[in-house]
């Protein structure tokens, strides 16, 4: 691979594959199943021939589209087993693997970003990157005064490539509309294509970087590397050791799965809190298990800037849901207030209140295991007819979208996780006006 490709022609051409492709091997096993063929081996050779096409297309064009199966990988918890169990390895190895570009193109692009001599700055400099995503790709360095440092260089043609993808990827609403996720991918591009303008620029995920790592500075249970140099193109942070979050999620102990995902609920919660800013990139590629607990957090390109924390309408209607039939009217009139239930909407607050209730079970518990299986309910929930009705009348308010997209891809991540979490102790200790003791 050279550059990213540009051209919108070309990109979609590459798009379009997949729903295509999709739709001429499922004919195809229409075609086995009436020779005879077992119709469960049928679906699953087509299921995992199309989750190969799909980390190959989506690694291979980056930006946008990449960004998207990203988001996507978050959400295969949600899946039924036996679809997610094809697209599960796909998915996550676009979280912080993909195919890289050449060495060639990697010093062009430092050359112009750091000067032509940008080689003086480094003692060593591999060639071979240790993670490609979206975006850019990481090498490991030694900086001019020892310091082991990630070197994270943008793909050349990223911009171009990420607004051709954000209005191309409808297409890949053909392929997801098979996995009833409940899912709309329409408005996750939209949200995505808000906050492509940010993360392309380095300089603002330096800034952010530093706030975080200021903030947490001697945490014993946050590590946030600080910024060393950075361009608009490239960023040079010192190394983080540490387990792949993914790694944990595939292979870790029961006590690495516990660590992880405490330090992963609390830091999602820690940060609007102490920095101001919420963490908006929740895949597991962009967070390390290190060997003595602490959490090490990676990749700032997007956040949400809560100069004041989070909203205490969070905490205070949380507290009202649980509280049972006797708060229903309370939390329909704070939803109406905060714009999540239309203002003109006919909601029986009982009703709306038994909708909630499989979000709810978590926060009922003073330690609560995040399953796939629950996942899995939550959105078999979403989708049941009988509920139609209510998520008509519910809105998302533009001030809570980040919010919402992250809170619901941390979930995601916390059943992937598996581990136990203190839930209850986390929300209280962060969450303003949270009352948990009725």
């Amino acid at each position: 691979m050279s550059d990213i490709p540009r051209r919108t022609a070309r990109r979609t051409a590459r798009l379009a594959t997949l729903p295509l492709s999709y739709a001429g091997r499922t004919a195809l096993g229409v075609g086995r199943r009436l020779g005879g063929a077992p119709a469960e081996a049928i679906a699953a050779e087509v299921a995992a021939r199309t989750a190969d096409q799909l980390f190959a297309v989506l690694g291979q064009l980056k930006g946008g589209a990449m960004k998207v199966g990203q988001a996507m990988s978050i959400f295969e918890a949600a899946l039924p087993e036996e679809v997610a169990v094809h697209y599960r390895g796909a998915l996550t190895a676009l979280q912080d693997a993909a195919p890289s570009m050449p060495a060639a193109t990697v010093h062009r692009v430092l050359a112009a970003e750091l000067g032509e001599d940008w080689r003086d700055l480094f003692r060593d400099f591999d060639d071979a990157p240790v993670a490609a995503a979206s975006i850019g790709q990481v090498h490991r360095a030694v900086w001019g005064d020892g310091r082991d440092v990630a070197v994270k260089v943008q793909y050349p043609g990223a911009g171009d490539a990420l607004l051709s993808d954000l209005r191309q990827l409808s297409r890949l609403a053909r392929v997801t509309g098979s996995w009833r996720t409940g899912i709309d991918m329409r408005a996750v591009t939209q949200e995505l294509q808000d906050r492509m303008a940010e993360e392309l620029d380095y300089l603002t995920e330096a800034s952010s970087q530093r706030a975080f790592a200021r903030a947490f500075a001697g945490s014993e249970f946050f590590a946030v590397p600080d910024v060393v140099t950075g361009t608009g193109r490239v960023l040079v942070v010192e190394w983080l050791d540490g387990t792949p979050l993914s790694t944990v999620i595939r292979e870790g102990t029961p006590e690495q799965r516990g660590q992880a995902a405490n330090g992963y609920l609390d830091f999602l919660l820690a940060g609007p809190d102490h920095v101001g800013l919420l963490h908006a990139d929740p895949h597991p590629g962009n967070f390390r298990l290190l060997d003595d607990g602490r959490l090490g957090i990676l990749d700032f390109g997007a956040v949400n800037r809560l100069p004041d924390g989070m909203p205490p309408a969070v905490g205070r209607l949380l507290g009202l849901a649980l509280g049972g039939e006797d708060t229903a009217d309370h939390v329909l009139e704070g939803l109406r207030s905060e714009g999540w239930v239309r203002q003109d909407a006919h909601l029986d607050a009982r009703v709306l209140l038994d909708f909630l209730q499989p979000f709810l079970e978590p926060a009922r518990h003073d330690r609560y295991r995040f399953t796939r299986a629950w996942l899995r309910k939550c959105f078999a929930h979403v989708t049941d007819a009988r509920w139609q009705p209510v998520i008509a009348e519910l809105d998302l308010p533009p001030d809570y979208l980040l919010i919402h997209r992250v809170w619901a891809g941390g979930l995601g991540v916390l059943c992937q996780i598996g581990g136990e979490v203190e839930t209850r102790a986390i929300l209280e200790h962060w969450l303003d006006d949270l009352d948990l003791s009725r």
